[in-house]
């Protein structure tokens, strides 16, 4: 075993774990041995661990130790294949070519069942190639295999063989060549989804308890009293309504269309009772100003209310569990509220005593992808400004609140309202850009896949289900297909754009390991927060800030992109999350 090689690992820490290099040589470890073993394999020999899922770095990090470089065969499995789904079956499957609809399922034994007790050359692969059910469900069952290190070793050999064959898959991708890099990326962002679980985002407890109370009360003492205090606050919103009292009104305030019958009460019609609709209705009767404010304590209670902290939050942080790509166009996504927390409670994310937040934010980053992947030159010059829609504006001649809505409709399929007009120019003046989008549009709403830059497999599938037999209304199956269309065109923009940002990621990951400047405790769309020592917090912000220059140079050198576009991030040193502006 030599330093650098792929070395793949199957690892149960009640058993031990098993380590297979590409020169063929294995290493067993016993549980006893497993920490201070693996992590001096990761010091001195600093290999690129092959595993099949985000279990495993998991398990490596519980144990103290954090793989610099690493392969993780199931987000190669997606980023090849797309969808979410990942199984080592359909890993398996997929790697050597066999059809996945053909996977041999795991029967329960009974009196109708032949049972096969010949001996095999290969316990694991059937002669189909399939590798066998009852081999991966035995990994599950106390007392078999996990009893036998054998197993382990060859669990850790068919994970080092996918990796080989995923490679290949890769490097056939002859129209992404960034796609072997991508992979990388991908590996080493789920090897951050382990690290973020663990470490947990820093918060003030006691702060975010003060913070629900205002808008939900103290913790009830009983169900009783939570059921009070819910009708409590329907009441805030009802007694507007000409009888006083919750009871007899007959209005649901969960339920949409009862909202709208509400408001028909107090002689407002809407189209709808989305939130920003009735913001713009303010003025016309004081029940809209409670019925806002209702549905900010509703959220707090249902979802980020006691409960939430009680299930979530342990030691001062929050934790939820992590994955490095979605089954759509690949951005990480995270439970627990982590992506979706609302502002009022970011006050109470705060950094620990002696320590600060390097809080970083890509600026407009999806109109600057656009003009990478798509080789505009002119949307490549608007963006090497800092204010990118304000060089669109000028070419357009709008304001540029319109310009940015017309860039941002393009992107997301949006061909009517304000933009509308400003988009026809759009056309006109960066039709690279505008072709690549509509391209993406076609393809999608023909049902065919899409690969982005990175190489990612984005899914539309056969259009079949759409033709029917007469029986498919023709509107719905326009609105599914131009649905697919607006899908399609974000996809190629977004899924880019989280590649990006992975590679960014990542970057500012292996940095902040050499430096010990700090750690990754939240990646958030397009925005990272590390946290940091103060003593150290501007030579993080400036690392985390020449992170993206190098990540940027690298993702669009590996895409082969042939204009030059400028990546900005607005980097900010901060205590509590609430004081980015």
């Amino acid at each position: 075993m030599t330093s650098g090689q792929l070395t793949a690992i199957a690892l149960d820490p009640s058993i031990g774990a098993a380590l297979v290099a590409a020169d063929g040589s294995v290493r067993r470890f016993t549980p006893h041995e497993l920490a201070d073993g693996l992590a001096a394999v990761e010091c001195d020999l600093a290999p690129r661990w092959v595993w099949w899922s985000i279990d495993t770095a998991r398990a490596l990090v519980e144990l103290g130790v954090r793989p610099r470089r690493c392969w993780d065969v199931s987000a190669v499995h997606r980023l090849l294949h797309g969808g979410w789904r990942a199984e080592p079956a359909r890993i398996w499957a997929s790697s050597q070519g066999l059809d996945t609809s053909t996977i041999p399922e795991a029967r329960p034994i009974d009196l109708f069942t032949t049972v096969d007790d010949t001996v095999d050359d290969d316990p694991a692969v059937r002669d189909d190639g399939h590798l066998r059910p009852d081999w991966l469900d035995a990994g599950r069952v106390a007392g078999t295999w996990r009893a036998n290190d054998d197993h382990l070793v060859r669990h850790a050999r068919l994970a080092l063989a996918v990796s080989r064959r995923q490679a290949d898959q890769l490097a056939a991708l002859v129209d992404r060549p960034a796609a072997a890099t991508t992979a990388l990326s991908e590996s080493a962002a789920d090897a951050l989804c382990a690290e973020l679980e663990h470490d947990g985002l820093p918060i003030d407890v006691d702060a975010a308890e003060r913070i629900i109370a205002g808008f939900i009360g103290p913790r009830p003492t009983s169900a009783h009293d939570e059921l009070q205090r819910l009708a409590e606050r329907d009441d805030r919103v009802l007694h507007h309504l000409p009888s006083s009292g919750a009871s007899g009104h007959g209005i649901d305030l969960r339920n949409p269309a009862s909202v709208k019958s509400l408001l028909r009460r107090v002689g407002i019609e809407v189209q709808d009772t989305r939130a920003w609709r009735l913001e713009q209705l303010r003025d016309r009767h004081p029940i809209v100003e409670e019925l806002l404010a209702w549905r900010r304590a509703e959220r707090i209670a249902t979802t980020f209310g006691y409960r939430w902290l009680d299930e979530h939050v342990a030691g001062g942080r929050l934790r939820g569990q992590w994955a490095g790509a979605d089954g759509a166009a690949g951005r990480m996504t995270a439970t627990a509220g982590l992506h979706n927390m609302p502002a009022e409670l970011r006050p109470a994310i705060v950094a620990d005593p002696g320590h600060v937040f390097i809080r970083s934010d890509l600026g407009q980053i999806e109109p600057r992808v656009l003009a990478a992947v798509s080789g505009d030159a002119a949307l490549a010059a608007a963006a090497t400004e800092a204010d990118l829609y304000a060089p669109v504006a000028a070419r357009l001649g709008v304001e540029r609140d319109i310009a940015k809505v017309a860039v941002l409709g393009a992107m997301y399929g949006q061909t009517t309202g304000t933009g509308a007009a400003a988009l026809r120019g759009l056309e006109r003046a960066y039709p690279t850009a505008m072709g690549f989008l509509e391209a993406a549009d076609h393809t999608a709403q023909a049902g065919r896949d899409l690969r982005t830059v990175g190489g990612r497999l984005v899914q539309f599938g056969s259009t079949a289900s759409d033709a029917g037999e007469g029986t498919v209304n023709e509107r719905d199956v326009r609105n599914r297909t131009a649905a697919r269309g607006r899908f399609g065109r974000n996809a190629m923009v977004q899924g880019a754009a989280a590649e990006l940002f992975k590679t960014w990621a990542g970057t500012v990951r292996a940095e902040l390991r050499r430096s010990g400047g700090g750690s990754i405790v939240l990646c958030l769309h397009d925005e990272l927060l590390v946290h940091a020592p103060s003593e150290s917090a501007a030579e993080t912000a400036e690392l985390v800030d020449d992170a993206l220059g190098a990540a940027a140079q690298r993702w669009c050198r590996r895409a082969e992109v042939d204009v030059d576009v400028t990546f900005i991030a607005d980097t900010t040193v901060i205590r509590r999350w609430s004081d980015a502006k």
